[in-house]
């Protein structure tokens, strides 16, 4: 096995793009997108709508992921047509640059410390903490990381924890917070005004719907899995957190696509500069990133994802709580 200090060191010939193919995958999701949306608003038949309504929502996710790799300066660096592109994406899917990109480092530097991961991030607590807490405390926790509190991420997740809850920590440094919601609802409201209802719950609101609760479970999952370890700050390195506490998400050829190979998540960690479609390259040829922590989007494990709460240090596990 390669030294801690000597594998960021070995990622890094992967931490290069092959600008043509980042053009080409992110302008064909657009295009497969823009199919999606006009298929929602052009097509006669309800189910029909749903079924495009779904499958938009699900190409979203993976241009959230290009765009999240846009900010990680994974790809397309210098261009002005990408800048134009993703600021436009990211003011339109509620997680404008400006925070989405402050508090996502900040994430990636403090992954599975105990107490100081929560910004940009699900909490988690040791046990211990947990009930040292107050009754208030606690619940505010529990609810944060419950799963209907997942499954509304276009809600909590988006519209709060992103837009609102910025501007109203730092209305200022946060203008871009604002114009998001601006930007978002506006198009929603022309949508309204413009097609019938049916059309504006099936081409504006459940897409953006669909692609945040996934987003927001995939977030929670990375981190949030029976495998993951957590450690105090003395205890903690960068490439450990990346090995131990990020997980890889087995999915199908196909939902790999849609989500633009974020299960490899354990290899973003540890080298947030390779570009996605890297990801699953330097997974078969390094084995150091061969045995992570696993988990998938089988309904039994999301379920046994879901169930944990905290950080039990004796056990040195996630776990449930019972009161």
């Amino acid at each position: 096995m390669i030294e801690e200090k000597k594998l960021i060191l070995a990622t890094k010939p992967f931490a290069c793009e092959f600008r043509i193919k980042s053009w080409t995958y992110l302008f064909s999701t657009i295009f497969v997108l823009l199919i999606g949306y006009t298929a929602i608003f052009l097509l006669p038949y309800t189910p029909t709508k749903i079924i495009f309504s779904l499958l938009t929502g699900l190409v979203l996710v993976r241009l959230f992921v290009i765009y999240h790799d846009y900010l990680h300066k994974a790809i397309l660096q210098n261009s002005f047509l990408a800048e134009v592109i993703f600021t436009v994406f990211g003011l339109y899917i509620l997680a404008p640059i400006g925070i989405w990109k402050r508090s996502h480092d900040y994430h990636h530097q403090q992954n599975s410390k105990l107490f100081t991961s929560s910004i940009g991030s699900f909490p988690i607590v040791s046990k211990d903490k947990f009930f040292e807490s107050s009754k208030v405390e606690r619940l505010i926790y529990l609810f944060v990381r419950h799963p209907l509190t997942i499954l509304f991420g276009y809600i909590f997740a988006f519209i709060y924890g992103m837009c609102i809850q910025s501007i109203i920590a730092s209305p200022k440094k946060h203008i871009d917070s604002f114009l998001s919601l601006i930007t978002h609802f506006g198009i929603g409201y022309m949508v309204y005004l413009n097609f019938s209802f049916e059309n504006f719950l099936l081409g504006f609101l459940f897409p953006s719907f669909i692609a945040s609760a996934l987003g927001a479970y995939l977030f929670y999952a990375q981190h949030n899995f029976p495998d993951a370890k957590f450690e105090e700050k003395n205890g903690w390195t960068y490439v450990k957190a990346a090995l131990d506490s990020s997980s890889y998400m087995k999915m199908s050829p196909l939902m790999n696509w849609f989500t633009a190979n974020i299960g490899y998540h354990h290899i973003h960690h540890a080298n947030h500069r390779i570009p996605f479609y890297r990801l699953p390259e330097v997974f078969e040829k390094m084995p150091e990133f061969q045995n992570p922590g696993i988990t998938s989007l089988h309904p039994v494990d999301i379920i046994d994802c879901l169930k944990l709460k905290v950080w039990d240090s004796k056990a040195k596990k996630m776990t449930g709580i019972k009161f």
